[in-house]
């Protein structure tokens, strides 16, 4: 990486705003500004850090200048930034300007890769930079927020530190070996790799709930055709998203759309109805149905109150079939409007004033697991929609307190693969303390730990992960 050369690149989108700012990084980021803007007193050169001041680019713009010498600065370089109209002429112009007296114009994450190289932040909170800025709701903006924050380094580094000074002991060891020596206390090593391993398996796990938060939350619609779950998918984001028809096997693939809930981004996946049928393309959307049913941290079972118990009950034991015990299961009854008088009789309410739709309560009740809520409807009219969304938002911020409070969690693909390979590197070690294996090879398996722990802080690093972290940035940052 060339960190020798400045750097330039408009840091904000063009048109989104009145005010652009065009930002400069490198050992003369100071001395080319200050050929392109003419300040009314002095030059930047003069200017202290952190310091704004207004100017000009000579027939192009007014604009204000922003200085920062190193190592107080985002890159940890000397760096200008200039705020000026955002009109793509003005931009241009000044980056055109900028160029031609020695800069080069910045490549995708270019300021936040100095950002790390210079020490600034370490790996993994420059990859909460851009989930900072992709970020589209609140619960993922936290989450990011966290991991920028230093949470995940921080848990991450203590786990390192310790393990690298019992590591360094049982090399002494190997040093010593025709004196018989030890240095590392072996139960100690063991207590410590109890800790750490429980520490990286509630960071492995706390992944499924932290990437939800990060992508949305998987909420899966399912039941069987022609219950009206593409109707209610509809319902649920206010527009005509999936195609509705009264003939059953409309929906043959699945369909993915993200609505916010109370800060919280949910992904809705409207599903193949569930039956029995010869067509081949609607076999293989059943088969997917059932993979996304499976895959879900929330599942939406639709269920048509005019149906035959039977069919209810055959058709939720099934959806149940694919589910685990850490998913939760909310039924929708849905076609309460075609009942008569169905939501105009005080009769036709329970005492939670949810609409009764029938023989089938009994067998709902019967079939899905206890405290599951089950809500009486109508997609086509909206009814009972409002009281569905308030549920999953319940559902979520339950599952979020539930977990410890103040912990971390993974939201990284990348941060998750690495913890994976810790977590059998460190049952290789335990293994080699159980059955008395070398105190060489012991220390090359704690070796592997240190190396994938590290891997995520960017302590251990290569180019080629380098550029696929930072080739996702937007150019600008």
């Amino acid at each position: 990486m060339r960190v020798y050369e400045t750097i330039c690149a408009c840091a904000t989108l063009p048109g989104t705003g009145a005010i652009a700012v065009i930002r400069v990084s490198g050992d003369d980021a100071i001395a080319i500004a200050d050929k392109v803007v003419s300040l009314r007193n002095g030059r930047l050169a003069d200017v202290a850090s952190n310091s704004v001041r207004f100017g000009s680019v000579p027939g192009i713009d007014d604009v204000l200048v922003s200085i920062f010498r190193n190592p107080h600065s985002y890159t940890g370089e000397d760096s200008v930034e200039i705020s000026c109209h955002a009109s793509s002429y003005v931009i241009e112009q000044i980056l055109f300007r900028l160029i031609e007296n020695g800069a080069r114009p910045a490549g995708p994450g270019e300021f936040t890769q100095r950002a790390f190289v210079n020490g600034k932040m370490d790996l993994s909170q420059a990859e909460a930079v851009a989930d900072m800025i992709a970020a589209e709701d609140a619960s993922a903006h936290r989450l990011a927020l966290n991991q920028l924050k230093g949470g995940v380094s921080n848990e991450i580094s203590e786990m390192r530190g310790k393990l690298l000074d019992m590591t360094s002991l049982m090399e002494l060891e190997l040093d010593f070996s025709e004196e018989d020596v030890e240095f590392a206390d072996r139960s100690q090593l063991s207590s410590l790799l109890e800790e750490v391993s429980a520490h990286v398996k509630r960071l492995k796990e706390s992944f499924r709930l932290g990437n939800a938060l990060k992508n949305g939350v998987p909420v899966c619609i399912a039941g069987a055709a022609n219950t009206g779950k593409s109707t209610l998918l509809n319902a649920l984001l206010q527009e005509e998203r999936a195609i509705v028809s009264p003939i059953a096997g409309t929906t043959r693939d699945s369909i993915e759309e993200t609505f916010v809930i109370g800060g919280i981004r949910f992904r809705f996946i409207d599903t193949a109805g569930l039956r029995e049928t010869d067509d081949t393309i609607e076999s293989m959307g059943i088969e997917r149905s059932m993979d996304k049913i499976a895959k879900a941290d929330i599942v939406i079972a639709v269920a048509d109150c005019q149906a035959a118990s039977s069919d209810v009950q055959a058709q939720l034991s099934l959806i149940r079939e694919r589910m685990n015990g850490s998913q939760n299961l909310v039924v929708f009854v849905n076609k309460v409007d075609m009942i008569p008088g169905a939501g105009l009789d005080p009769a036709c309410s329970d005492d939670s004033g949810l609409l009764v739709a029938g023989p089938i309560e009994s067998v709902i009740k019967e079939t899905i697991p206890e405290g599951s809520p089950v809500i009486y409807g109508s997609a086509k009219n909206g009814l009972g929609t409002d009281d569905l969304k308030n549920i999953l938002e319940k559902i979520q911020k339950d599952r979020v307190s539930s977990s410890r409070s103040g912990d971390t969690m993974v939201s990284n693909v990348r941060h998750y693969n690495a913890l994976c390979s810790a977590w059998e590197a460190l049952k290789l070690v335990r293994a080699g303390l159980d059955s008395g294996t070398s105190t060489e090879l012991v220390a090359r398996d704690l070796r592997d730990v240190l190396y994938h722990l590290g891997s995520i802080t960017g302590e251990i690093s290569t180019d080629e992960v380098l550029g696929n972290i930072f080739k996702k940035f937007c150019i600008g940052k």
